[in-house]
């Protein structure tokens, strides 16, 4: 695995490809092939050293950047560490992150949603959002670059995922606006909201196990959800109602586990989005909707 000894850019670039394919790792956490991650962890490196590559590479790297490049392909590909927990950051919705491992990786398909300002699902533009399970605070934070007048509420059980929730805010310099508190979902809230934004816990325990070594690094917390993923989705649909304004909606992201929802509660009226950039499993209910739900428990 040495790198010290290739200086040339390029060189290196293709070595670090070559390395990541010969380990069969797993892509899912910012790219989906060893390619776009060894550009990314060059990138990375580069920009540590406070150098923007832009499209224009240096012609060679110096001792001290291949050193770093080596633990942390040693790293990626010894312990299956995520390089967004070794960069210490992810990109959502076109914006990058504070991340470590307090927190899930960013990977929603609602990313494209924010992106596309929630057309045509919002009747009007929102003025109070929730970002419920905020982990990073991506969501939340995407939402409110999104919407510059809207007030955005962060929420989570995990006071360590809003310690860099918080540190999210102040990257943006969104402390005005955006807010972060610990919930236990609406445990802790107190207001009404246009907008409800959820990528919940949603995998099941047999599912998690399955999981590749790679999705074991993030926090268990943030992905497992009992009666087969569908426990926190399902607390969710009953309460959040109760903080909707009348033409509020709810979006909720359950992953793999939206067909197992939707057999779970035939009665609801589940809108499934679909996605340009690929995802799955992210519905829309209105909160006329959820009412409605709330009033006949599934049996």
């Amino acid at each position: 695995m040495d790198l010290t000894s290739v200086s040339d850019t390029r060189q290196c670039l293709h070595r670090i490809h070559q390395l990541l394919e010969q380990a069969e790792l797993f892509y899912g956490h910012g790219t989906d092939n060893a390619w776009d991650e060894a550009c990314w962890l060059l990138e990375g490196v580069l920009r540590m050293g406070g150098s923007s590559p832009g499209n224009e590479l240096p012609d060679s790297l110096d001792e001290q950047q291949l050193a770093l490049l080596e633990a942390l392909l040693k790293s990626r590909i010894e312990e299956r560490k995520p390089l967004a927990y070794l960069l210490r950051e992810a990109w959502f919705a076109g914006l990058p992150f504070q991340v470590d491992e307090r927190v899930l990786i960013p990977r929603s398909p609602i990313a494209e949603l924010i992106q596309n300002g929630f057309e045509p699902l919002l009747a009007a533009s929102p003025t109070r959002i929730l970002d419920l399970c905020t982990g990073s605070g991506c969501i939340g934070i995407a939402c409110a670059l999104a919407f510059p007048e809207a007030l955005v509420d962060l929420s989570d059980l995990s006071g360590a995922a809003l310690e860099i929730a918080q540190a999210n805010i102040a990257r943006y310099q969104l402390q005005n606006r955006v807010r972060a508190f610990e919930s236990d979902l609406f445990d802790k809230v107190a207001d009404s909201y246009d907008l409800i934004v959820s990528n919940p816990p949603y995998v099941s325990r047999q599912e998690y196990a399955d999981l590749p070594a790679e999705y074991h690094q993030e926090p268990q917390i943030g992905l497992v959800s009992e009666d087969d993923g569908l426990a926190i989705p399902l607390a969710i649909i009953a309460q959040a109602a109760h903080y909707l304004s009348n033409t509020g909606i709810l979006v909720l992201e359950t992953g793999y586990s939206w067909q197992a929802l939707s057999s779970k509660r035939p009665d609801i009226p589940f809108l499934w989005l679909d996605f340009e950039q690929g995802g799955e499993g992210v519905c829309m209910l209105t909160a006329a909707q959820l009412r409605q739900a709330a009033l006949r428990p599934p049996a």
